[in-house]
């Protein structure tokens, strides 16, 4: 069967556990057809570049699937009928990767680095700077001097 990657976008004024229930919705579907629904990553509530049906933000969930064109295209077809879905995107693969994808290591990264306050950057703490040389700021000029 072939192989596929499925995401799919749900309005963001909807429960994440609402969102599971999608999730379990399409994955009753593709079963019942005969495919299986392998790894499901819920990306979470994240911004949209822009406005989608009055909605800036939205909660983001990835599907691998091996499944028959049949029942990903009835899937499909369910998710454009359904108003919690904003937008969706299926792509064949050639193989599913079972390895978390970019964004999920893009989180476990931001979560191991703690937080991003003041002096966990490059260039680490500088501790206290002390008084610059010559005060502060130069005055400003008035106009025509």
């Amino acid at each position: 069967m072939p192989l596929y990657e499925h995401v799919f976008l749900a309005r963001q004024d909807v429960s994440a556990q609402q969102v599971e229930q999608l999730v379990e919705q399409y994955k009753g579907l593709i079963e019942g057809a005969g495919g299986t629904v392998g790894k499901v990553e819920t990306w979470g509530l994240r911004s949209l570049a822009y406005r989608i049906k009055k909605n800036r933000k939205a909660h983001y969930t990835l599907m691998n699937l091996d499944a028959p064109h049949a029942a990903v295209a009835e899937m499909e077809r369910q998710m454009g009928l359904s108003e919690d879905v904003l937008r969706f995107m299926t792509f064949r693969v050639d193989e599913l990767d079972e390895e978390p994808s970019a964004m999920m290591q893009k989180r476990d990264r931001d979560d191991r680095r703690g937080g991003g306050g003041r002096g966990d950057g490059p260039r680490g703490d500088r501790g206290d700077r002390g008084d610059r040389p010559g005060g502060s700021r130069p005055p400003r000029r008035a106009e025509g001097e």
